[in-house]
């Protein structure tokens, strides 16, 4: 019997091996597809602005030309901002969606929050080691072109949402929401509230768990992943 497909994306400023772990947990179950979104983990950089409409249709594109069937989209942070953007905009091409620690409420007071740290030089003094670690994640892209990018697509989201309560709303795609308990980027409040907005979703909190996603517990997430999968209705973890 074929195996599902599953396409895992990752978050912003990252790039697809932090979802490794979770990929060879799953890869048993699924035909994996790991995916760096334009810019990052080594893509060409694009000319435009990073944003989610640009990001969702360079994933819808890469559907497409890789024709996946009985599709399941993992998406990290980020990665499951554009999941569900895209369910929004071409429901067809996905089969479910499963999120973690994806932050969906957005303002302006909470753009400028998110995007203070996010300054290339003040990272490069604060946070040096991380800055090296994104010089090697996106070479040979310039990592601080990334985080610009990235800061003023947040910005951007901050003065206006790319996706309202009503959008979630209509969603139909079978959606599971999942949020690390230790997540300081994304609270509980608005997760609960995206959960009860879409119309066919379950909601799980893993224990112990920030927000970065290569120190999620694959094995966690996978069985409850697996679990969800066999079931009618998404569940609880």
């Amino acid at each position: 019997m074929k195996k599902p497909q599953l396409l895992l994306l990752h978050g912003a400023i990252g790039a697809s091996h932090q979802l490794q772990a979770i990929a060879e947990a799953l890869s048993a179950h699924y035909t994996i597809h790991l995916y760096d979104f334009p810019g990052h983990g080594g893509q060409p950089l694009p000319a435009g602005p990073f944003s989610i409409s640009f990001f969702a249709a360079a994933v819808a594109d890469y559907i497409r030309e890789q024709q996946l069937e009985n599709l399941t989209i993992f998406g990290a942070s980020m990665g499951g901002y554009v999941a569900l953007y895209l369910a929004k905009n071409h429901p067809e091409l996905v089969d479910r969606i499963i999120t973690l620690g994806t932050k969906f409420h957005w303002d302006p007071a909470t753009a400028e929050k998110e995007t203070q740290l996010l300054q290339p030089e003040t990272m490069l003094v604060k946070v040096p080691g991380f800055a090296q670690a994104l010089e090697k994640m996106h070479a040979p892209t310039d990592w601080k072109v990334v985080v610009e990018r990235t800061a003023q697509m947040m910005l951007a989201m901050g003065a206006e949402n790319p996706l309202q309560p009503d959008d979630f709303k209509n969603i139909s795609t079978p959606t599971l929401i999942l949020l690390g308990d230790r997540d300081r980027m994304v609270s509980f409040e608005e997760t609960l509230q995206t959960y009860k907005l879409l119309p066919d979703a379950g909601l799980g909190v893993l224990p112990h768990t920030p927000h970065p996603a290569e120190l999620v517990n694959a094995q966690l997430v996978t069985a409850i992943i697996l679990a969800n999968q066999s079931s009618k209705k998404p569940i609880a973890g």
